[in-house]
């Protein structure tokens, strides 16, 4: 038969008989279903058009004219007369196949919901609070209530609304293209708060169809389900205003801060192995957070994620607390009850890169819409994840939106960064020609650095008293200065080099350690150019590391006395502090992320002794100005001796005005005895913290109250002559009254060990 003469078939028949409108409505394919369905004049008539390809008959109203069916479709309509009495938003009524009655208000009725000036700001990149307009939200309109859902696809040629309450079915609640902007909206009558949905997208030039959940989607199903859930209006009653108020006045820059990273779902678990609820969990961590002297917790990732083995660093619900723990109001409960407490919390969020997962951001409408195109811009060959185009507007607008939407709906005191540097370089972890140099040939993302440096003006504008912390291990600078000089506008910066630079020190034997005394000196060159805090992450307890006790050289009592050490340098060493949960008491085993942390070493003195003395030191930390004022400023910090690499012994002072404390490491198991070291004031001195104290496990080696001497030394006019304990650190401060103790010629305290109480 000529290909000329094919004869149609009876649908094709059916088809082309329809005009383009209604043809594109039964292939599922129409950018504007309004123009066919719903309520239209015509000829001095109006026409009622529903596509219901369940229903085997229908009417418009309970009482109502008939609908007919369109012959071979599913497209039924009636015609009634102009001035009819049917109400603007009408029920359609229907029977399906079996018999079943159903009905709904017809969405097709109502105009657009969005207004064009949010569609202009979100094209713009400048809507501050876009997840109030894209995503899915509880509406009214003219008395109806519904759901208004809204998506940016504009490479679709069709996008739906499907869902548990049309049984999935993408030719039913196809949504109205917003022309250029490339938003898709549709009013859903008689839907509420947790109905379950997504959209299906069709490719405009392949025709490819895609089931994607909801970018701004704030509550999705418990993997390994992904759909998205509707979420009501914020109703939840916070208490927290006093903390909200002295946060917004807070000088964070000279308050001490010492931070707990916590991983949620291997903190605790109950007693089957499973999940805690946020609102569970609140309580035990906040009292324990508290006992032992931190002021923040920081969450590892719990914007939802679909593989719990990526600890919440591959995000795909970027406004959705996980549900591995509860639902979004428990997570505010636990914010809430947090800031009670007196405790801030700062979540770990991640802009840098996102998964591949279908149901997900990766080709959103068929196309590369949230990253770019080339792999050599695109992707991150070592996660096998996906990178942001931070060149789109829309895409920098859903990134600094999700940044808003977690400081100002659930209160966070602030957010850590994950990955700077992977975004601020184009060849980062890249072989030569597997990058695309910028406009001026340099590996500098550039798109990247202008997205940081609004994300931190935005959020300091929007959510004054909040912190945002760069995790970036390059020599970038300017991280934590402000964008007007040049600088990214971070609050703070993870100093990756001192963390590197003292965990390689401490893994070495005592013996070899006075040939690399420069690992614990180096860092004072850089300290001060930025707004440091010194990280012990989990990053450093994972892939084979093995846990902190287990780095450290030594029998078991050296291990536990090289770690308190440790401890001792971080927390009277300038800069903010971050512990990984675990680390505190000397887990002995590797994290492992499925399973509760070792709770059970607590039974031992020597686990019992580590966490005893953190929690001192945080106390210490945090009841000393001189410890925490200045940390940022080269006015805080001088040396006493840096130079003493044979005996491995270091020394310097820590101070703010006229307070002062003085710190002295040994980092050997060698006690030093007669040590003399110049101090700056006449007086006796006091030890107030020492990790070699009997109650941390130690050898109770220490020193009473001693008197300077009027003795120049180390450059300074008097000096002292301590013991310094093996592998320990001990601080001293200067007694207000200089009243001479009986003992004071005593090297060792044996029954009064010092502790910071």
């Amino acid at each position: 038969m000529n290909s000329n003469n094919k004869q149609e078939s009876p649908a094709s028949e059916i088809e082309s008989s329809l005009d383009k409108d209604l043809q594109l409505i039964l292939k599922a394919r129409h950018h504007d279903p309004f123009t066919a369905l719903g309520r239209h004049p015509i000829d001095g008539k109006e026409v009622f058009r529903a596509f219901l390809p369940h229903a085997e008959s229908a009417r418009v109203g309970s009482n109502g004219p008939e609908m007919l069916r369109i012959p071979g479709t599913d497209l039924f309509e009636c015609q009634v007369a102009h001035g009819n009495k049917i109400p603007e938003h009408y029920a359609i009524h229907w029977l399906d196949k079996s018999g079943q009655a159903g009905s709904h208000i017809d969405p097709y009725t109502f105009p657009p919901q969005i207004a064009d000036f949010d569609l202009y700001l979100f094209g713009e990149g400048k809507h501050r609070h876009i997840y109030r307009v894209l995503g899915a939200h509880p509406h009214t309109v003219e008395g109806v209530s519904g759901v208004r859902f809204a998506t940016w696809a504009p490479n679709a040629e069709r996008v739906s609304v499907v869902g548990d309450f049309n049984d999935w079915d993408g030719r039913t609640h196809t949504m109205r293209s917003r022309g250029g902007s490339g938003v898709w909206e549709l009013f859903i009558p008689g839907l509420g708060v947790d109905c379950l949905y997504k959209y299906e997208i069709r490719n405009r030039q392949q025709g490819s169809i895609l089931l994607k959940t909801d970018p701004y989607g704030q509550r999705f199903e418990l993997r390994p389900s992904t759909a998205s859930i509707v979420v009501g209006q914020d109703v939840f009653a916070w208490q927290d205003a006093k903390w909200l108020e002295a946060r917004s006045q807070w000088e964070w820059l000279h308050e001490p801060m010492a931070v707990y990273e916590v991983h949620l779902g291997s903190w605790r678990l109950d007693e089957q192995g499973q999940f805690l609820n946020y609102r569970v969990l609140a309580e035990p961590l906040v009292k324990y957070v508290k006992e032992l002297g931190f002021t923040h917790i920081e969450l590892l990732p719990i914007t939802e994620h679909p593989f719990d083995g990526s600890w919440g660093y591959q995000t795909t619900g970027y406004f959705a607390p996980t549900s591995r723990f509860g639902s979004p109001d428990d997570f505010r409960w636990f914010v809430d009850y947090c800031h009670q407490q007196g405790i801030g919390i700062i979540l770990d969020w991640v802009p840098a890169h996102f998964p591949k997962d279908a149901h997900g951001l990766a080709w959103f409408d068929g196309t590369p819409l949230y990253e770019h195109e080339d792999p050599r811009l695109g992707e991150h060959r070592d996660w096998g994840t996906l990178i942001y185009n931070y060149g789109r507007n829309e895409v920098r607008n859903f990134l600094i939106g999700s940044a808003i939407y977690w400081l100002e709906e659930f209160h966070l005191d602030g957010l850590r960064v994950d990955a700077v540097a992977s975004m601020l370089y184009l060849d980062y972890s890249r072989e030569a020609g597997d990058w695309i140099p910028n406009k001026y040939g340099g590996n500098e993302n550039l798109e990247a650095i202008a997205f940081l440096r609004e994300l931190n003006t935005v959020t300091h504008q929007q959510c004054p008293g909040t912190l945002v912390m760069a995790e970036e291990s390059t020599a970038w600078p300017q991280v934590t200065r402000p964008t007007w000089t040049g600088g990214l506008g971070f609050s703070m910066k993870w100093n990756m080099g001192w963390m590197h630079d003292t965990l390689e020190y401490f893994s070495k034997d005592p013996i070899h350690r006075h040939y690399h005394h420069d690992q614990l000196t180096f860092g004072l060159l850089y300290a001060f150019t930025e707004n440091f805090i010194l990280p012990f992450s989990h990053d450093e307890v994972v892939h084979g590391k093995g846990s902190l006790l287990a780095r450290m050289p030594g029998d078991e009592w050296q291990k536990f006395a090289n770690l308190r050490l440790l401890y001792t340098f971080m927390l009277t060493y300038p800069g903010k502090k971050l512990l990984f949960m675990g680390c505190e008491f000397g887990q002995g085993t590797e994290w492992n992320a499925t399973r509760e942390l070792d709770w059970y070493v607590l039974d031992y003195p020597l686990h019992q002794g580590v966490a005893t003395a953190l929690g001192d030191l945080n106390r210490l930390y945090a009841s000393t100005p001189a410890l925490y004022r200045q940390d940022f400023d080269h006015e805080g910090f001088e040396w006493i001796d840096c130079h003493d690499a044979p005996q491995s012994v270091l020394s310097y002072l820590r101070r703010t005005g006229d307070e002062f404390v003085i710190v002295v490491f040994n980092f050997t198991p060698i006690p030093r005895h007669e040590y003399r070291i110049g101090v700056p004031e006449a007086g006796i001195y006091e030890e107030i913290f020492n990790s070699d104290s009997s109650y941390y496990g130690g050898g109770n080696i220490g020193n009473p109250p001693l008197e300077s001497e009027d003795k120049e030394w180390m450059g300074r006019p008097y000096s002292i002559n301590l013991t310094i304990p093996p592998l320990a650190g001990i601080v001293l401060s200067l007694q207000a009254t200089p009243e001479i103790s009986e003992t004071s010629d005593a090297t060792v305290h044996e029954e009064n060990p010092v502790r910071q109480q």
